[in-house]
C-alpha cells in the first residue's frame, strides 16, 4: 500500500460575518481571548511572529504567508518534531454567517504523521468550538480547560 499524504480539515459556521472572523484571527488581541496567551505582532503577509499558548512555557515560531481580507489566511508553524507545516483557513460567506474551513498540511502517514493527525485535529476543532464560543457568546472556553496539562 502507497504511503498518501495526510491533510488536516476542520470546520464550523460562526454567526459573525467574514470580516469579524478574519479580524479575530488575524488580531492578536483578539486571539488572546481564545487561542494564544502571547504574539509580538499581528498577522501581516510574509510577518515573522511568535506565539505563545497559555498552558505553555515555549514560544512557536510562526511565518504568516497569503492574506486575502476576509477571504483568506496562511502562515506556517513547525510541528513539535520541526517539521515546518501549513496552515490555510478559508472564511466563506454564509449569510450573516462565516464558513469557516481550516487545513492544516501535511505529513507522511507514517506513525509520526498519525500522531500528528490526532492531536492536531482536535487542536484545530478546539480553535474553532473557541473562537466561536468568543465571538457568539464572549466566553473565553480555553481559560482553564488545559489545567491538567500543567501537572
Amino acid at each position: 500500500m502507497e504511503n498518501k499524504a495526510l491533510i488536516i480539515k476542520a470546520q464550523i459556521q460562526i454567526s459573525k460575518l467574514p470580516a469579524e472572523v478574519y479580524e479575530a484571527i488575524i488580531d492578536p488581541a483578539k486571539m488572546f481571548n481564545y487561542f494564544i496567551a502571547q504574539s509580538n505582532w499581528r498577522m501581516e503577509s510574509n510577518a515573522s511572529l511568535e506565539w505563545q499558548f497559555p498552558e505553555f512555557d515555549i514560544k512557536i515560531p510562526v511565518r504568516v504567508g497569503k492574506l486575502r481580507k476576509n477571504e483568506y489566511i496562511s502562515f506556517y508553524w513547525n510541528d513539535a518534531d520541526g517539521k515546518k507545516i501549513l496552515m490555510e483557513i478559508n472564511l466563506l460567506p454564509a449569510g450573516i454567517a462565516t464558513h469557516i474551513v481550516v487545513t492544516e498540511k501535511e505529513r507522511e502517514a507514517d506513525e509520526d504523521g498519525i500522531r500528528w493527525l490526532g492531536r492536531n485535529t482536535e487542536g484545530w476543532a478546539n480553535f474553532l468550538a473557541y473562537m466561536k464560543a468568543y465571538l457568539e457568546y464572549g466566553i473565553n472556553l480555553r481559560k482553564g480547560a488545559f489545567d491538567f496539562m500543567a501537572s
